[in-house]
């Protein structure tokens, strides 16, 4: 990630306050204020780095500073938070169970435009946007949004790592407000906290993988959690390179488990982060004579992720990569 000395970030953050008013997503705000005429010498278009709905880089054309912006993923919706820009927000998709983002799922002067994974058409046309800002939840649809407003698609890219994607990702949406300094500064501790958790993983193995409906399911470094291996260097002696896991893992029997013996064993909570009643939680079905035998369970190292739901559903936030790492530094620093 690059690093700005402090004096330049200061200068640079003063500038870049003027892009989005920074007000509560709580605020009303009418549809006259939020159409608001363009500042004088302010461009019209910007040409920003995203993805088709064939998940396929590209770069295409977005109204610069836009007022009224549809947001239908919750990494995007807290880039934009963070930023400043929650009052350019018109709509989003509402449901989410995570915290910090809930001022915006409550606030009724919002549209509902569905979930994360399932858009209201109808809600969106009539929210009128100048820009859409999807996830991989919504790619299939990716077409028909464009039909409505431009379509800016978010997603992370595990070859070039979490902590890099999430910060390109937030400058190249930043850009769009004129805000890409506020980014630097609010990514900028994140490098020392990373350097503490590869050391603590230095030499170290893991397996990596979701407990959902009672099973266990092995994930690599090609999806989900991929920061523990790719990033953080725990060898990941679960999968085999070539192998893909990226949605929802591949099914592993403890015996496996057991057989590999890792140094660590990290778990998501699937029925945690959706919200499954009546489920086994993972701390229980990890609680076993099998992985209880394992160095890992000896040695008091069997992590459940604490935020699960913020790992399954909102990867890629700025403030979703700071409760991750929280969430490492726990199980390795504490």
């Amino acid at each position: 990630m690059k690093k700005l000395l402090s004096l330049i970030l200061a200068a640079a953050l003063a500038l870049a306050l003027t892009a989005c008013s920074g007000a509560s997503p709580n605020t009303q705000t009418s549809q006259s204020e939020t159409t608001a005429a363009p500042a004088e010498n302010e461009p019209s278009v910007i040409t920003l780095a995203t993805y088709n709905g064939a998940g396929e880089k590209v770069e295409a054309d977005f109204p610069y500073n836009p007022r009224r912006v549809a947001v239908m993923d919750l990494a995007a919706l807290d880039i934009l938070d963070n930023i400043g820009c929650g009052d350019r927000i018109v709509g989003v998709s509402k449901g989410s169970s995570i915290d910090y983002l809930q001022d915006y799922v409550t606030n009724d002067a919002l549209f509902n435009l569905g979930t994360i994974k399932e858009a209201d058409m109808e809600a969106l046309m009539e929210c009128e946007p100048e820009v859409i800002i999807i996830g991989g939840r919504l790619s299939s649809v990716y077409d028909e949004l464009a039909k409505i407003a431009p379509v800016f698609y978010l997603k992370t890219d595990t070859a070039l790592g979490l902590v890099e994607s999430t910060y390109s990702n937030a400058k190249e949406l930043a850009a769009m407000f004129g805000a890409e300094a506020q980014v630097d500064a609010l990514l900028s501790e994140y490098d020392s906290r990373m350097e503490a958790l590869q050391a603590a993983a230095e030499g170290k193995t893991a397996i990596i993988g979701m407990v959902n409906a009672g099973g266990f399911s092995l994930l690599g470094n090609d999806g989900r959690c991929s920061i523990i291996g790719v990033e953080i260097g725990f060898e990941n002696v679960g999968v085999d390179s070539d192998t893909s896991t990226s949605t929802h893992g591949n099914e592993a029997s403890f015996e496996f488990v057991l057989d590999k013996n890792p140094d660590y064993i990290f778990a998501m909570d699937r029925d945690a982060a959706i919200g499954t009643e009546g489920a086994q939680l993972a701390a229980e079905v990890l609680d076993n004579e099998l992985i209880g035998k394992t160095e890992a369970s000896k040695n008091g190292r069997v992590v459940v992720l604490e935020h699960s739901n913020v790992w399954y559903t909102a990867e890629g936030g700025i403030t979703a990569l700071g409760i991750m790492l929280s969430d490492l530094e726990g199980a390795l620093l504490g």
